[in-house]
């Protein structure tokens, strides 16, 4: 009764007392008390089914039970093992105790019932010991009650359970021969281990080691692959587990068995236009394990990359590639889910990854004889999907391809050849036979005409990937001559000057009315204006010759600069376009006045403010768009609770709540982390030209010192007039700088001058700046000085602090000495004057005797204070010399010491 005194006590404590004389309480204690002490079989097993019957119903029959009938059916469990009717009615009960009532539910801050037993039976290890030795049991309904009994304990006692298991010996390996029994143990076995592996590392080598790998591809076989069942979803959900977080369980995975039968779990069987919910979620599970083989492991295992790059390669040696392309281009009845999966997988496989993306390159789908370029297949869904969450995945494809690969990004640009003008306002159904940079300007061209200006930002976003960080793709670009709609109107366009001229009909469809005429248009324009611009920046980004064919046209500039300063567009337009505008200036190597660095500068000053354009840059920073981006964002593991709703999610960024936010996917998705950070270096280069552009004298004002000397053959009124000419002109620069100062000190007024940055106030002459410097400079090494005098200073007077404690101490010492000194001397006195009164013969002696001894004891005693009095005089001395040096008085502190010791010295002599 101990055992049912200590749970009573622990759940009294829990639950309160206030039901102790409840009706439950007494009926349940009632029925424990049967089950424990009746005599007649029958009779106890008719309790046992009463009791499970109120713990199934009754909230406070699960309260009443946890408060004392944990000892009763632990111990018919312990036992009674040949009662097997009685073991099935205790692990029914428990699993019913362990359960919670959804239908009874209380308040939220009312301890659940369910809860508290679970944590009151998983607190012993012994408990769950027990529970696991009776998988060993022949009964098929007392193991499938076990198997339940521990899911709903690792349910509700997560951690708990998984230690216990870990301690007790052959824990793992008996849950893991469930696997290979009937049907229904096995599937709850299945669902078991999948908990169990979810965290715990520990747990998941052993699984490994038991031979988990071929007992999952075996059940998934055996249930039919991706037509499989929610069994199928459970092994790969297992499968899953055991490969996110562990490197060296990938290599095992792929050194052992091999990616042969994982992939053919891929591969369509029967009906490809068949994608029933359970399909859709068995062939997410496993793009979710291709995706983990691609990643490698964990990011701080030193050998991840290493792992991700072997898996890589031997992924596309088992033709992953066919399988996936067949999931997310070929099969046209696969869910957007499944699609944008399989081109996300394509996208990590290829990146960084020479082999692969030779491999993608060359890969031709469809079948003979008309077979098409992958990429060209691809492309075409980028322009035609409806749905945005499969654009996204299959620019995603793009921008991995065109990474760091050079040669994959020329040979995308030599394909860039502009098709007749029949076929330029073709329909996009008759771009089959089109070469990739044709259709991707059939897609960039076309938006105009049918007023769908989300293809054009769709193919613009391509194009930046195709030529960021190469010139040479850059340059061929350049030389992309449109016709013009009307041949009678001009010569042939610039593909640059068309992006521009999208870039504000976007902005003027926006406008029209003051709000947008339909909400497809209002959601385009939320990033098509983004889009357009970021292929601008990557297009003029250390481009000389873009810079020059964008300024060619004067209305250019003249836009841009309304663009940065207009207070209905986002703060992402305005920032984008204010490094737009930067790029103008950095990378301008023109001359031409009106169109050199020195003008877009002045431009900028006068129709914008200096202030108010750098306001912009730290605006877009400091904006939603740019704080969220994040280098790496993992997948959610695919779950049973997660994957139904992710099966059904058919696009993202179709909500209206989206429509007119910032924050669109499709935005989030092109202004990635990497853009982010160029971005963020741009602008510092743009602020640092831009001051030294503004502080600095037009090139125009150098004058070559023989233009004020007279040439041979001209008159005094020739040459006075040319002087005077030349004079007229210097004025005009000068009241032209003298303007734009007026302009840059209006500018730093309007802020308060204590709030513009640094680079702004840089922006005074160059005289000024340097004279600037040098005080700054002067005052920081002042300044400095001054904080070591007075390190050194407070240093000194802790020293003198010392050594003034140091000698009160010595002074107290001194004085000590000298009263034991003095002490000493009177004993002796005392002695000799005992000693001469002592006259007889023996006595005498004895007497004499003794006092010789005391006079030896007296003598070392008065050596070892002389000893002990010239080492304090030594440090005295020190000391003092210290004390000198820090100009203090030794002679005053000393004084009455002095007398003292003089006369200690006199009575030694004597």
């Amino acid at each position: 009764m101990d055992l049912v005194a200590k749970y009573q006590g622990v759940v009294g404590r829990v639950f309160g007392n206030e039901n102790s004389g409840s009706s439950e309480d007494s009926y349940v204690e009632r029925l424990l008390d049967r089950i424990s002490n009746g005599v007649l079989a029958e009779d106890r097993r008719a309790a046992m089914l009463d009791l499970q019957s109120v713990v199934t119903e009754s909230r406070a029959g699960q309260m009443a039970f946890g408060a004392m009938g944990f000892p009763v059916i632990l111990s018919v469990l312990k036992e009674e093992r040949d009662d097997v009717e009685m073991v099935r009615g205790a692990l029914e009960t428990l699993v019913s105790a362990l359960t919670p009532l959804d239908h009874a539910k209380g308040p939220m801050n009312e301890v659940q019932p369910a809860l508290m037993n679970s944590d009151l039976l998983s607190r012993e290890v012994d408990n769950i010991s027990l529970l696991l030795s009776l998988l060993s049991e022949e009964d098929f309904y007392v193991r499938y009650y076990t198997l339940q009994l521990l899911t709903a304990l690792l349910t509700n006692s997560p951690q708990r359970l998984q230690e216990a298991i870990l301690s007790i010996p052959r824990g793992i390996t008996r849950l893991m021969d469930m696997l290979m029994d009937r049907e229904v143990i096995r599937n709850e076995a299945l669902l078991l281990l999948t908990y169990l592996t979810r965290e715990a590392e520990q747990i998941q080598k052993i699984v490994v080691f038991e031979g988990a790998f071929e007992k999952i591809f075996s059940i998934i076989k055996e249930e039919g692959g991706s037509e499989g069942g929610v069994v199928v979803q459970d092994c790969l959900e297992l499968l899953n587990n055991l490969l996110r977080n562990s490197a060296s369980n990938q290599v095992l995975l792929r050194e052992t068995m091999g990616f042969d039968q994982l992939l053919s779990i891929l591969k369509l069987r029967g009906t490809t236009y068949r994608f029933t919910q359970q399909k859709t979620i068995n062939l997410l599970s496993v793009l979710e394990t291709i995706n983990l083989l691609i990643m490698g492991g964990p990011e701080t295992d030193p050998g991840r990359d290493a792992n991700k790059l072997t898996n890589k390669t031997v992924l596309v040696q088992k033709k992953v590639l066919d399988h996936l392309f067949m999931l997310g281009v070929e099969s046209q009845w696969a869910p957007v889910p499944v699609r944008c999966m399989a081109l996300h997988s394509i996208g990590d496989l290829i990146a960084n990854h020479p082999k692969n993306l030779e491999e993608l390159a060359s890969k031709r789908l469809g079948e003979e004889p008309d077979l098409e370029p992958a990429l060209n297949s691809v492309l075409r869904i980028l322009l035609r999907t409806s749905s945005k969450q499969e654009f996204m995945a299959a620019d995603y494809l793009f921008k991995n391809f065109c990474q760091q690969n050079p040669d994959g990004q020329t040979m995308l640009a030599s394909t860039l050849i502009l098709q007749p003008q029949s076929m330029i306002y073709a329909p996009f159904e008759e771009d089959v036979n089109m070469s990739f940079g044709s259709m991707l300007l059939h897609g960039l061209t076309t938006g105009e005409n049918e007023g769908d200006l989300e293809t054009c930002s769709r193919a613009a976003s391509v194009l930046s990937h195709v030529i960021k960080g190469n010139n040479q793709c850059k340059e061929k670009v350049l030389q992309i001559q449109l016709e013009a709609p009307m041949p009678t109107l001009g010569g042939p366009e610039p593909l640059l000057h068309r992006m521009v001229k999208y870039l504000a009909l976007a902005s003027s469809m926006k406008s029209k009315d003051g709000k947008s005429s339909t909400s497809t248009s209002t959601s385009e324009n939320v990033f098509v204006q983004p889009i357009i611009l970021k292929l601008l920046i990557i297009w003029l980004f250390d481009c000389p010759n873009a810079v020059q064919c964008f300024l060619d046209s004067r209305p250019h500039l003249t836009y841009l600069l309304e663009l940065v300063s207009n207070p209905t567009t986002t703060v992402c337009v305005r920032g984008l376009a204010a490094v737009l505008l930067g790029e103008c200036v950095i990378y301008n190597k023109s001359n031409a006045s009106g169109r050199d660095a020195f003008s877009i500068v002045d431009a900028i000053s006068q129709k914008v403010g200096l202030t108010s354009y750098f306001l912009k840059f730290d605006e877009m920073q400091k904006s939603s768009l740019f704080t969220s981006a994040k280098p790496f964002l993992p997948r959610k593991p695919l779950t049973r609770s997660t994957a139904a709703s992710m099966a059904e999610i058919e696009d993202v960024g179709n909500e209206s709540s989206d429509q007119k936010n910032e924050n669109h996917p499709m935005l989030t998705s092109v202004f990635d982390s990497p853009f982010v950070y160029f971005m963020k270096r741009l602008e510092a280069d743009i602020r640092e030209k831009i001051v030294e552009a503004y502080s600095s004298p037009k090139t125009q004002v150098t004058v070559v010192p023989a233009e004020l000397e007279q040439k041979s053959g001209e008159n005094d009124v020739d040459y006075i007039k040319r002087l005077k000419t030349f004079v007229e002109k210097q004025c005009h620069e000068i009241q032209d700088l003298l303007s734009r100062n007026a302009t840059l000190a209006e500018d730093l007024a309007k802020t308060g001058g204590n709030n513009s940055s640094p680079l702004e106030r840089k922006v005074s002459g160059g005289a000024d700046r340097v004279q600037l410097e040098t005080m700054r400079r002067d005052l920081q090494e002042a300044s400095q000085r001054i904080e070591m005098l007075k390190a050194e200073k407070a240093k000194a007077e802790s020293e003198a602090s010392t050594y003034k404690n140091l000698a009160g101490k010595t002074e107290s010492d001194l004085k000590s000495l000298s009263d034991a000194y003095n002490s000493l001397e009177q004993a002796n006195f005392r002695l000799e004057k005992e000693v001469k009164a002592l006259k007889s013969g023996d006595i005498e002696a004895l007497k004499e005797e003794a006092r010789e001894e005391a006079l030896k004891e007296s003598e070392a005693e008065l050596n070892d204070l002389l000893v002990c009095l010239g080492q304090e005089q030594s440090k005295v001395d020190k000391l003092g010399n210290r004390l000198r040096e820090l100009g203090e008085d030794v002679d005053k502190l000393l004084e009455d010491i002095g007398d003292d010791v003089g006369a200690d010295d006199g009575d030694d002599e004597d």
